[in-house]
Order: C-alpha cells, then sequence, then structure tokens
C-alpha cells in the first residue's frame, strides 16, 4: 500500500477537485445523480469518434465504463458508475480498483459499482445486465467488431481518432459531454493543469529536456528496445511538464498511428538526442540497462537520468495520466524526473 501521508494527500486533492467541479452524486451504485443545479448540457448530443458518430438522446442517469480509467471522469464529477473495468494492473491490495478509485469511492460513501474482468477482453453480457444508457470508452483500444456489439446495448462514446492515444483533456472533454456535465469537465481540467503549472515551477530543471518511455521489455534479451511513440499519452504527458520529445521518437513516430515501436539495441545511437529515459523496472532493471555493452551508450543510461517505475505498482501504472491519477502521483512523478534531470550531462 501507499505510504498513508500520500494517500491522505492524494483524497484531499481528489476531493477539490470534485467540488470545484460543482459535482454530486447519490452515494450508491444506481449510477444516478442529483439535479444539476446549472441545468447541465442540452440533449439530444452527438459525439463525433473513430467509428463515426454517437447520439444521446437523453441525458444518461447509468453510466457504464470498458476499458482503462473511463470511470475516471464520471467519478470525479461525482457520479458513480453502474459497471466499469477491474483494475488488471497496478492494483496494490487486489480488490480490482486503483487506490485514487479507492478513495474516492470512501470519499462518496459509496460501493464499489459492478466490476467488468476485462481479462480475456471486453464481458459484453456483464456490461448489459447493468442496463446501461451509455458507455463511455474514449480512452480504449475497441474494435470495430467490440463497438458495434456494444452499441447494441447502448450508446457508446469511442476513441476520437487512434486507440489509446485520447488525451486526459480530451477524455474528460468527450465523457463530460456524454454525461451532460461540459461545463464542470471544463473546470475539472483547468484544475489539473493549475497543479501541473504548480509543479512545473517547483521543477524548472525539467524546462525543455528530451525525454523517452520505454516500454516493459526482458532484461534477459535486450537485443532490441521498445518505446512509446508520440501518439501515445505517457510522451504527451512529459510535454504538459514542459519537456519535450525527442527528435529521434518524433521522427519514428511520423509514419505509424501506432502508439509503441521497436529499435535495434545494434542501432541505439539513434537515441542520442534522449535527456533522459523513462522505463517500467526496478531498480536491478536500471542496473542492468547501465550494464549492457549496447544500451549503455545511450547518453543518457550513461550519465544515470534514467527513471525506472515498477510497471505493477500504482505509481508506474499513474505514469500513464489519467483524469484522478494525475493528482494522485503528480508531484512524485515529477520529483522523479527532476532527480534525473539533474544527472543530464
Amino acid at each position: 500500500m501507499r505510504p498513508r501521508l500520500l494517500r491522505a494527500a492524494a483524497t484531499a486533492v481528489i476531493a477539490a477537485l470534485a467540488l470545484s467541479a460543482c459535482s454530486s452524486t447519490s452515494g450508491n451504485d444506481t449510477g444516478s445523480t442529483a439535479p444539476d443545479p446549472a441545468g447541465g448540457d442540452a440533449f439530444p448530443v452527438t459525439i463525433d469518434h473513430a467509428f463515426g458518430a454517437t447520439t444521446i438522446e437523453a441525458k444518461p442517469e447509468r453510466i457504464a465504463t470498458v476499458a482503462w480509467a473511463n470511470h475516471e471522469v464520471p467519478l470525479a464529477l461525482g457520479i458513480v458508475p453502474v459497471g466499469m473495468a477491474k483494475a488488471n494492473f497496478g492494483d496494490d491490495d487486489g480488490d480490482g480498483l486503483l487506490p485514487w478509485v479507492e478513495a474516492k469511492l470512501a470519499e462518496l460513501n459509496a460501493p464499489p459499482p459492478v466490476l467488468f474482468d476485462e481479462t480475456d477482453g471486453i464481458d459484453f453480457e456483464a456490461v448489459s445486465d447493468t442496463r446501461p444508457d451509455v458507455i463511455l470508452a474514449p480512452y480504449s483500444g475497441l474494435t470495430k467488431e467490440e463497438y458495434t456489439t456494444l452499441s447494441e446495448i447502448a450508446p457508446v462514446v469511442a476513441y476520437p481518432e487512434t486507440a489509446w492515444a485520447t488525451s486526459w483533456r480530451d477524455s474528460i472533454t468527450l465523457s463530460s459531454k456524454a454525461i451532460g456535465r461540459s461545463a464542470d469537465g471544463a473546470r475539472l481540467i483547468g484544475d489539473i493543469e493549475g497543479q501541473i503549472d504548480a509543479v512545473k515551477a517547483k521543477y524548472p530543471q525539467l524546462r525543455s529536456k528530451t525525454t523517452m518511455f520505454m516500454t516493459h521489455f526482458d532484461t534477459t534479451d535486450l537485443s532490441q528496445i521498445g518505446y512509446y511513440t508520440a501518439h501515445d499519452t505517457r510522451t504527451r504527458f512529459f510535454e504538459d511538464l514542459g519537456m519535450r520529445t525527442p527528435g529521434s521518437i518524433a521522427a519514428a513516430s511520423a509514419g505509424t498511428d501506432k502508439f509503441t515501436g521497436r529499435q535495434s539495441a545494434e542501432q541505439i545511437d539513434v537515441f542520442d538526442d534522449v535527456d533522459i529515459v523513462v522505463g517500467y523496472g526496478d531498480e536491478e532493471v536500471g542496473r542492468t540497462l547501465a550494464a549492457d555493452p549496447l544500451l549503455s551508450k545511450m547518453r543518457a543510461v550513461a550519465s544515470g537520468s534514467v527513471v525506472m517505475l515498477p510497471g505493477s505498482s500504482p505509481a508506474g501504472t499513474a505514469a500513464n495520466p489519467t483524469p484522478m491519477s494525475v493528482p494522485w502521483v503528480l508531484d512524485e512523478y515529477a520529483s522523479k524526473l527532476a532527480a534525473a534531470a539533474d544527472r543530464v550531462e
């Protein structure tokens, strides 16, 4: 579990976000909400996405979400979904909830909603059983077939352009519009941006540092490394913090819409423009990188400007920014990046 003080502080931050967004909740698992004093958005509303357009005829009362983190927007606005995806990694106590979600449910005095087990894909029957009025999936990798099947259950908000590439801002914008809370969503974005600005001011050494994020890799075979492209939300979050995408990553990303790429270790010098490397793993993984005869030639690795994040931990999970994980881990993550920035040569 995370330290008590960090958990308490993050809970307070999430609570502040909810209050500033003028949110309300019924405090139960029905997914219903108290009347919006501002009246909310007008319905019907149409949302464009990668598979066409979805029209939601009336303000939804029962909200289901599938895929990673889409439940966080309604929760941040004080709405408990009727069902959401079970956390399949980064869960620190095995209850299927990430710690910031657990804290928010406790704040709302609400039991967990139905948790969909997506280990083997979307559980369409379980989603249907929750009788949703809308299904949120703006941050997802839905296939056309999955989208079509879900649409037989309820209107579906899919990703706008590219699978797994929807920014936390766009996730908030799309989901809040779909549930009739656009103004509250805009305020939530502003609150998170304010926190990010404060962290950037606290760690000025992050400014303009070029940073890449490695994917999970097998330390027994370092002949190739994986990395997240400029389309991925992990990479784009560096720009939120005042950092830059290296030219090497930008060039490799230009000809693809995929969110990951691979590079031969024999051509690792292509990443000479990288100041800081972030990756999943523990300190032992970092030492393995530094000891490898090829990967150790990377300027960032040679200078020790490496941040390793245990991928199964909440901190590692939160490096992929989502509306509620950003407040939870922002300062901790930025401090690690700042320490690496101090070692840049």
